[in-house]
């Protein structure tokens, strides 16, 4: 397990790549990292549930390598990682390291065994080695090379990034660019560059009668070994990808199943519910998936502008409309059951669960930083002459409470990361407090929270290292303050102002975890944007109006990301990381 700075072949073929320069003189392009952003969903929101510390560098850097895992033939025995930019510089604190060797043993997200996976890759006779590869430029902060040796023998190089909120991307496969995203069923075939290889796989499909989604070709050159990437709407089985492989210029077949179908929490079918006892129930209105398919266009919100104009011409709330979406967006991915309402209360169970157990079991984090704040808080907020009213003093404690068991490998929800999953479910559970709120609004609240997350997520960042902390710890503060608006009574315009005046409370926040850790200053952090998401929903309700609207907010918050350097970009490296009292506590400074 040495951590030298060695360069990965993939990465000496990459080597020229630089960041783009830091410039406000000009709009900067919505982000593109995500293959299809449209097909965000609330689960991309409000998820993954997840053990912590980091969605981009736990959850996110899982999803690499088990998309890595499905591309091989035959079982792992060796692998290295070689860890770039922000993985680079954070990845023992963050835990990426047993998050990427977690994903090549199989385990989801939200398996408590990925705290123990160096020894149960040890045990089941896996070798593995993390390089640090700090100095070398690639265009995604959070980048790692996989090199795998399988038990035949046979190597495989895989570039995966990790793109923020626990989503993830395939972009080379030994040397060969690519881009995979993990929204489609993907079938990714390694072929010889010859005539009729493409017709063939086009054939099988048709002959199981299988949508194509998507179909691009990947090469070096021509004539080449090349991949094929085909993206379905349907569920691939093994018999499909037999048929494609029996073609002498067919090298190899694999298939990564969609985020949706292998997430834990995945929505699930009618038979499956029926089989637990369980009826199907979801928000919105029920559609047959042509339907729902022909409306998706009209439902596929890109800014705020439009999902207000359809708010307002059809007078409901951001929580309808987004959930109205989710039910033609899964419709047309082939499901047709709409569970969104349950996946929405297991997330809320779970969000209570880490604030309780915070509050009744109080752990050291797992770099030491943090532990028993948030009882220390509640304790003081109990007392007569405390500062704050109830409402802002439980908002206080719970966000405290979240990040603390996010940060000793708790179970959690990124919402919209783990790094910010505090500030959600401590503004929701403080006003079900003050408020008298019951579990079924406060599910509405995660579904209008989830509305401008996704429309952050897509016309911007939730990356801290990409956009610093307001992209994170500020994302989340808006959605908490656009849910406690709907929630109090307030208009989808409202909600909005008030998710802009969050923001802007924000602007400019820079990550910069002590020793890498998702601890100090993130767990404060947390309990600010509660406090901030507050101060945005008070103004909103009050009527008092932003002279910047929501989507310019939302561009000005991409374009300062873009212009903070990468020492104050969740490296480790700059602001408060950087002081000599965290190089104390810093063992890689001391």
């Amino acid at each position: 397990m040495t951590q030298t700075a060695q360069i990965s072949p993939v990465a000496r073929q990459n080597s020229s790549e630089s960041h783009e320069p830091n410039a406000l003189s000009k709009p900067p392009s919505p982000p593109q990292q995500n293959a299809a952003p449209s097909l965000l969903g609330v689960r991309d929101v409000i998820g993954p549930i997840m053990i912590g510390p980091s969605s981009s560098h736990t959850a996110g850097a899982l999803r690499i390598a088990s998309m890595t895992l499905k591309l091989l033939a035959a079982a792992p025995v060796r692998v290295e990682f070689y860890l770039y930019g922000s993985f680079a510089h954070t990845y023992h604190g963050h835990g990426t390291d047993r998050a990427l060797l977690g994903g090549m043993l199989g385990f989801g997200a939200d398996d408590v065994r990925i705290r123990d996976s160096f020894a149960l890759a040890q045990e089941r006779g896996l070798a593995f080695e993390f390089i640090a590869v700090p100095d070398v430029d690639t265009p995604h902060p959070n980048t790692v090379d996989v090199h795998v040796i399988d038990e035949n023998g046979v190597e495989t190089w895989v570039r995966g990034e990790s793109i923020g909120g626990g989503a993830a991307q395939i972009r080379s496969i030994n040397g060969v660019e690519v881009l995979l995203g993990g929204q489609y069923h993907s079938i990714v075939i390694k072929q010889k560059d010859v005539k009729g290889v493409l017709a063939h796989i086009a054939q099988k499909l048709s002959d199981f009668d299988i949508n194509i989604a998507t179909t691009r070709l990947f090469r070096e050159r021509k004539g080449d070994i090349a991949y094929t990437v085909m993206e379905t709407d349907d569920a691939i089985n093994e018999d499909i990808l037999l048929a494609i492989g029996d073609y002498p210029d067919i090298l190899s077949v694999s298939l990564l199943p969609s985020d949706r179908s292998e997430d834990t929490h995945a929505p699930r079918s009618a038979e499956e519910l029926a089989a637990e006892g369980l009826e199907p129930t979801g928000f919105g209105i029920d559609l047959t998936a042509e339907e729902a398919t022909s409306l998706f266009e009209q439902l596929d919100f890109a800014s705020g502008e439009e999902l207000l104009s359809f708010c307002e011409k059809e007078h409901m709330p951001l929580s309808d409309a987004i959930c109205r979406r989710e039910r033609c967006l899964l419709a047309s991915c082939g499901l047709a059951v709409d569970d969104t309402k349950r996946y929405l209360s297991e997330a809320l169970r779970v969000m209570r669960a880490s604030v309780d157990e915070a509050l009744s079991n109080p752990r050291t984090s797992m770099g030491g930083l943090i532990g028993g704040e948030a009882q220390q808080a509640r304790t003081y907020a109990e007392k007569t002459d405390s500062l704050a009213d109830p409402l802002l003093a439980h908002a206080i404690t719970y966000a405290l409470a979240v990040l603390e068991t996010n940060a000793s490998m708790g179970k959690i929800v990124a919402a919209p990361t783990a790094g910010a999953s505090g500030v959600l479910p401590a503004v929701l559970f403080a006003l079900q407090e003050a408020h008298g709120l019951s579990d079924a609004q406060l599910e509405r609240g995660l579904a209008n929270a989830a509305a401008i997350g996704m429309l952050i997520m897509r016309n911007a960042t939730v990356s801290g290292a990409e956009g610093g902390c307001q992209a994170e710890v500020g994302t989340a503060s808006a959605m908490a303050a656009s849910a406690a608006v709907e929630l109090l009574g307030g208009t989808p315009q409202q909600c909005l102002a008030a998710a802009a005046t969050a923001l802007t409370g924000l602007m400019g926040l820079v990550c910069d975890p002590i020793g890498g850790l998702v601890e100090a200053p993130c767990q404060k952090r947390n309990a600010t944007g509660a406090a901030n998401a507050l101060v945005a929903a008070q103004m909103a309700l009050a009527n008092i109006s932003n002279l910047i609207n929501f989507d310019e907010t939302v561009w000005a918050l991409y374009a300062v990301g873009r212009s903070l350097p990468f020492e104050l970009r969740e490296s480790a490296l700059g602001g408060l990381a950087a002081t000599p009292s965290a190089c104390v506590l810093c063992a890689k400074c001391s």
